[in-house]
C-alpha cells in the first residue's frame, strides 16, 4: 500500500481549462464537489490553458484514469482512416442487398411473361426470398453473438454469393424458386454489417455514418436499374442475375480485412484481441490509445431470446419489431406497386384495366417498357434525398420522431393516390413516398443497434430485420394479387399500417441520441458514456468499471 502511494505522488496531476473561462472560486476547490483529494497527494494542480475547441495533448490523454472500457477507447481514437475504410466494406454488402432486392420488381414480371406464370406464382418468388430471410435473421444474429460479427457476416456472404450464381442457371421455375430462397437465407445475414459497423463508430458519428452506410442502399437500387436498362434487352434475366452479384464477390474477397469487433472480443474474455484491435485502429488513425488497463466487461451468456424480454426492453422489443415489419411491408409494397402502376398510367387505370381483363387477369401480362424503367429510376433516386432528409432530422428532432414522422409522410402520400393522378403527378407521389419511407428504414437501423447491449446487439438486430422480412413476405400478396381485386383497399392497407407504425415510434420507452453503446445487460439503460465532456461522467464510469 505504501509503495503504491509512493508510486501516486511521483504522478504530475494536470487542471485543464479552456481559454476565456473563469478560474474555480477557493470556496469551489475547498468543497471537494469537482476533486477528489487522497490524504498524502499533493492536491495543487497545475494549470494548463486549452484554447477553445482544442483537444486535449496526447501526452495528457486519459492522465488519472488507471482504467478504460472500449466505449472510452472509441471515443478516444476517434473517426479516421480505419472508419473510411469499413465504410465502404460495409457498404458493398449493403449494395449488394439493395440490388437483390430490387432485383424482384424487375424479374418478376420478365419471368411472368416469358414462362407465363399466374399471378400468384410471381408473387410466390417474390415471397420465397423473403420466407429465406425471416427464418435466418435469427439464425445470423445468434451466430454473432456466439461466435463473433465477423464470423456470422462472412459465412452469410459467401452463401449469398454462390446461390445466386446458381440461380441464374435455373432451368425451370421450380429450380429458381428454390435457389432464390436459399439466397434470401443468406441475405437475411447482411443486415450484421450494421452491427459491426456501429460497434467500431464513436458516438457523435455514429448516427450520421449509419445513415451515409444507406447510401450504398440507394447506389444499389438505383445501379440495379440502370444495370436492367441495358442488360435485359439484348442479354436477358440469367445475366442481369450475375452481373448483380458482383458487389458481393468484391465484398468477399475484401471481408478478411475485416477485424473482429473489440466490443465482442471483451465480452467474450477475449481482452488481448480486444486490445490488438483497438491499437490496430489507433495506428491506422494516427491517434493515441488510452492510458491504464482496458476493463473486462462481465461475462454474460450472449444471443440468448429471453435478454430481448427483460422488464427493460421488453416493450421496446415489441414495439420495434412491428416498426421493422411496417417498414419493410411498406417499401417493398412501394417497390411492387410502382411498376404494376406504371404499367397501367395511373390508379384509375388500373381499375379499369383489371375490370377488362377479369377473365384472363392471371395470365396477363406486359412486358416493362424503356418508359417503365425511366420512370422506375427516376423513384429509385428518391433514395438520396431520403439519406439527406433523415440526416438532417434525426440528431435534431431524435430517432423515434424521425421515424414517426417519416410514416405519416408516407402514409398521407399514400391516400393521395387515391385521386385520379396523371402519370407526372403519380411519379411525384411516389418519388416523395418512397424517400420518406426509406428514411424511416434508415433511422431504424440507427436506432436499433444503439438500443441493445452488446450481448444481445446482434440477435436484437437480427429479430428485428427478421420480423421485417415477415413484413416483405406478406407485401407481394398485397400488391399484386389484392392489387387485382382493389385498389384503393391495396393502398388503405399500406397507409394504415404506417400510421400504426407512427405510433409506435412515438411509443417506444427509450431516446438513444446522444447515448454511448450500452455495454453491459446488467446496467441500466443510460449509465453508459453520454459524452466525454462531463467529468462526473468519467468518474462514474471509472468507478462502475472498477467494481466490474
Amino acid at each position: 500500500m505504501e509503495e503504491d502511494l509512493f508510486q501516486l505522488r511521483q504522478l504530475p496531476v494536470v487542471k485543464f481549462r479552456r481559454t476565456g473561462e473563469s478560474a474555480r472560486s477557493e470556496d469551489d476547490t475547498a468543497s471537494g464537489e469537482h476533486e477528489v483529494q487522497i490524504e498524502g497527494v499533493r492536491a495543487g494542480l497545475e494549470a494548463v490553458e486549452l484554447d477553445d475547441g482544442a483537444a486535449v495533448p496526447k501526452e495528457f490523454a486519459n492522465p488519472t484514469d488507471d482504467t478504460f472500457m472500449v466505449e472510452d477507447a472509441v471515443e478516444a481514437i476517434g473517426f479516421g482512416k480505419f472508419q473510411w475504410k469499413l465504410s465502404v466494406l460495409t457498404g458493398l454488402a449493403w449494395m449488394a442487398d439493395a440490388m437483390e432486392m430490387m432485383i424482384l420488381s424487375i424479374l418478376a414480371p420478365q419471368l411472368h411473361c416469358e414462362w407465363r406464370l399466374p399471378s400468384w406464382q410471381v408473387a410466390l418468388l417474390t415471397s420465397v426470398v423473403f420466407v429465406g430471410m425471416m427464418s435466418s435473421s435469427t439464425l445470423w444474429g445468434n451466430i454473432s453473438d456466439q461466435y463473433g460479427r465477423k464470423t456470422g457476416l462472412k459465412i452469410s456472404v459467401f452463401w449469398t454469393l454462390y446461390y445466386g450464381i446458381l440461380s441464374a442457371f435455373a432451368p425451370v421455375y421450380s429450380w429458381i424458386l428454390v435457389l432464390r430462397g436459399l439466397v434470401g437465407f443468406g441475405i437475411g445475414g447482411v443486415p450484421q454489417s450494421v452491427t459491426l459497423y456501429a460497434e467500431f463508430l464513436p458516438m457523435k458519428a455514429r448516427a450520421k455514418c449509419i445513415l451515409l452506410i444507406e447510401v450504398f442502399w440507394a447506389i444499389g437500387t438505383v445501379f440495379e436499374v440502370i444495370l436492367a436498362v441495358f442488360v435485359m434487352p439484348s442479354l436477358g434475366w440469367r445475366w442481369l442475375l450475375l452481373l448483380s452479384a458482383v458487389p458481393l464477390l468484391l465484398f468477399a474477397v475484401l471481408c478478411f480485412w475485416l477485424p473482429e469487433s473489440a466490443r465482442y472480443d471483451v465480452l467474450s474474455g477475449n481482452q488481448e484481441k480486444a486490445i490488438a484491435t483497438l491499437k490496430r485502429i489507433a495506428t491506422e488513425n494516427g491517434a493515441p490509445m488510452p492510458l491504464g488497463k482496458l476493463i473486462i466487461s462481465r461475462q454474460e451468456d450472449r444471443g440468448k431470446m429471453r435478454d430481448l424480454f427483460t422488464p427493460h426492453f421488453r416493450w421496446t422489443t415489441l414495439l420495434l419489431w412491428f416498426i421493422w415489419f411496417s417498414n419493410a411491408f411498406s417499401y417493398y409494397g412501394l417497390v411492387l406497386l410502382t411498376t404494376e402502376l406504371f404499367q397501367a398510367g395511373d390508379v384509375c387505370s388500373i381499375s379499369s384495366r383489371k375490370k377488362a381483363v377479369e377473365a384472363k387477369c392471371s395470365l396477363a401480362c406486359e412486358y416493362l417498357s424503356k418508359e417503365d424503367y425511366m420512370d422506375l429510376l427516376w423513384t429509385t433516386l428518391s433514395e438520396f434525398p431520403g439519406v439527406l432528409v433523415t440526416l438532417w432530422i434525426i440528431d435534431r428532432l431524435g430517432r423515434k420522431k424521425t421515424m414517426a414522422l417519416c410514416f405519416v409522410v408516407f402514409s398521407f402520400c399514400s391516400l393521395l393516390l387515391f385521386i385520379c393522378v396523371g402519370r407526372n403527378m403519380l411519379t411525384l407521389l411516389l418519388f416523395i413516398a418512397r424517400a420518406f419511407i426509406s428514411g424511416g428504414f434508415q433511422a431504424a437501423y440507427v436506432y436499433t443497434p444503439e438500443v441493445y447491449p452488446t450481448a444481445t446487439r446482434a440477435l436484437g438486430l437480427g429479430t428485428c430485420s427478421g420480423m421485417a422480412r415477415v413484413g416483405a413476405l406478406i407485401t407481394p400478396f398485397i400488391a399484386q394479387v389484392m392489387l387485382e381485386s382493389s385498389v384503393y383497399l391495396t393502398l388503405a392497407v399500406y397507409s394504415g399500417c404506417c400510421l400504426l407504425a407512427a405510433l409506435a415510434s412515438c411509443f417506444l420507452p427509450i431516446e438513444t441520441k446522444g447515448r454511448g453503446l450500452q455495454e453491459s445487460s446488467h446496467r441500466e439503460w443510460g449509465q453508459e458514456m453520454v459524452g466525454r465532456g462531463a467529468h462526473d461522467a468519467g468518474v462514474a464510469r471509472s468507478n462502475s468499471g472498477s467494481q466490474e
